[in-house]
């Protein structure tokens, strides 16, 4: 194993252990997966609807993002996912995909076979468990998802995503005092929450002059926490983490 797969599988060991426990003996089944890692740049398609993927992949750096694309052309992102992430999870028992998987930025990746994962699925309840707990969560995410996109305010639901991105990523080690990366265009966001770009620049020029958010260099910046989320309705009970913190 080379010892860019070895990080790999080791980051994907901390990311199932945040959502649940593992033994040793399930760490170490997770850890001799074998990987492919692969550097993907931006706007690339990973997988496309109605592909039969063999593989699953695992976020290592940059950000994915699941959409469905219409005849028109008009893109609805339905997830975005980090480092950590293992987006097309559901591919193991879907053969055939119901929606594209595409990069938002340059992307480092891994491959995991979905016969070595079922191999050690079968082999290790606990890690099955884990699994099954991550597919809850990623559930859980699509409905509060769709509660925005029918019936959240501009104001409210563009702050309810920034509120999400922040706690999903230091979740992972990747924001902290209430500053993280968030790498996407303001197309993407507006892809993201139904909105044209120039509504996305509005609210987020509106954000900032309540001196609640600062949005520069992709960089983000929370400047007062508890109000975001009052005025979000955040409640992140959804997302399975603990709140953030000061």
């Amino acid at each position: 194993m080379t010892s860019a797969a070895a990080s790999a599988l080791a980051g994907l060991v901390r990311r199932l252990e945040s959502i649940g426990p593992l033994s040793a003996v399930e760490r170490r089944a997770v850890a001799d997966l074998p990987v492919a890692i692969r550097t993907l740049p931006p706007r690339c398609p990973i997988v496309r609807e109605g592909d039969r993927p063999s593989q699953c992949c695992v976020v290592l750096q940059g950000w994915l993002c699941r959409s469905n694309v219409l005849g028109s052309g008009k893109r609805q992102i339905h997830s975005l996912h980090i480092a950590g992430d293992m987006p097309d999870l559901q591919s193991l028992h879907l053969p055939v995909m119901d929606h594209n998987l595409d990069t938002l930025t340059p992307v480092l990746m891994a491959a995991i076979p979905h016969e070595a994962l079922r191999d050690v699925i079968a082999a290790h309840p606990g890690v099955a468990a884990v699994l099954w707990r991550s597919t809850l969560i990623d559930a859980a995410m699509v409905r509060q998802w769709m509660v925005c996109l029918g019936r959240r305010a501009a104001l409210e639901h563009v702050g309810h995503l920034l509120c999400e991105m922040y706690l999903r990523q230091q979740a992972v080690g990747l924001a902290s005092g209430f500053q993280c990366p968030l790498p996407v265009t303001q197309s993407d966001l507006g892809d993201a929450l139904g909105l044209s770009t120039v509504h996305v620049n509005r609210v987020l020029q509106t954000l900032r002059a309540m001196s609640l958010i600062t949005l520069q260099n992709g960089t983000l910046r929370i400047h007062d926490w508890e109000r975001l989320v009052a005025l979000s309705e955040f409640d992140p009970t959804y997302l399975h983490v603990e709140a953030a913190s000061a």
